[in-house]
């Protein structure tokens, strides 16, 4: 009889909601184990807990490092992300983390570098990028039955803002709506593009009201970027916490070509239900629409790859230093 092969072994370093989220997603899968879970709130290392009874409870990296992992997933607020992949790889674990990988690009580098180095698997929750509406648009732009894609339009506007702290000081979160929703934008934009040269960014970035000053020890709540590519073509991004925007949220990304287009957009302001349509000149077709259960999707893939093998170093990584680089750009650093 053919002797099952173990699980990899997965450490969670971070269990607050998105934390918890990624953590079921995975042991729904049953694509890992949860070998330990990390947090410095004790309740929210308890309830994590419930999804896993078996793993013991942790406060610190320090002692998930201690165990014998394949793997870590973190989830902690983003002035920690830097620092405690680089601590991971250097053990020899997998990475997957929350997205901003790095405060900017010189982070992002720093750990895209080491997990080449170590030759081990990184992975970021770029999770929109596994909802079935995506997905099915960018078969379409990548079949070349859009045509020549030549401009694009993508908004995330919250009419809600972050309930934590850190997240208005730069210092530990690297910037405010352009970081925390732009990402996610910018992320798409170049991946349905094929991560071409980015001829120039161009950005008007807003503070209740007010341009944002450089070295104002404020964040962004508000933020328009416009990208030109090495063949000319444009990009827009636009992206806000706290705007009336008559609804929870405005979430769209609209890519046009020569002979189509398509949109994504969210159902009823909803943050997490979404069509997908491709148009022809006024006619538009329906190519996906909710019940979707996407959020832990990415997460699961990448555990899905640390499973089957897939260990090493993904050369895809390298192009989330480039998402980095287009933000740093945007906020002039």
């Amino acid at each position: 009889m053919k002797k099952k092969q173990a699980l990899p072994r997965l450490g969670f370093l971070g269990t607050g909601w998105i934390g918890r989220h990624r953590m079921e997603a995975i042991v729904k899968s049953g694509e890992a184990e949860v070998a330990a879970i990390a947090d410095l709130c004790p309740e929210n290392a308890q309830e994590a807990g419930k999804l896993a009874p078996q793993a013991p409870l942790m406060e610190s990296l320090d002692e998930l490092l201690e165990l014998e992992l394949d793997g870590v997933v973190i989830a902690t607020p983003s002035a920690g992300h830097c620092y405690q992949a680089l601590r991971a790889l250097d053990r020899g674990l997998a990475v997957f983390c929350q997205k901003p990988l790095g405060r900017n690009a010189e982070e992002a580098q720093l750990v895209v570098g080491a997990a080449r180095a170590v030759n081990r698997l990184l992975g970021v929750d770029f999770s929109y990028r596994y909802t079935d509406a995506i997905q099915k648009m960018h078969q379409l732009v990548s079949s070349g039955e859009l045509g020549q894609v030549y401009a694009a339009d993508l908004v995330f506007h919250n009419a809600y803002g972050p309930d934590k702290d850190w997240f208005y000081d730069p210092e530990l979160s690297g910037g405010g709506c352009l970081m925390d929703l732009g990402s996610h934008l910018v992320d798409l934009a170049l991946w349905f593009f094929g991560y071409p040269e980015v001829r120039s960014v161009s950005s008007s970035i807003f503070a209740g009201g007010e341009r944002l000053k450089v070295g104002s020890g404020k964040v962004e709540d508000y933020a328009v970027v416009s990208l030109v590519l090495e063949d000319g073509h444009a990009v827009r991004v636009a992206c806000s916490w706290n705007v009336s925007a008559g609804r929870d949220a405005v979430i769209e990304s609209s890519f046009y070509g020569t002979n189509g287009g398509v949109s994504f957009k969210n159902v009823q302001g909803s943050f997490y239900d979404f069509v997908a349509e491709h148009f022809r000149g006024t006619s538009s077709e329906t190519i996906a629409a909710p019940p979707d259960e996407w959020g832990g999707r990415c997460a699961v893939a990448w555990a899905r790859q640390l499973r089957l093998g897939g260990n090493g170093f993904d050369p895809q990584a390298e192009q989330l230093v480039r998402v980095a680089e287009v933000l740093d750009a945007a906020y002039g650093r």
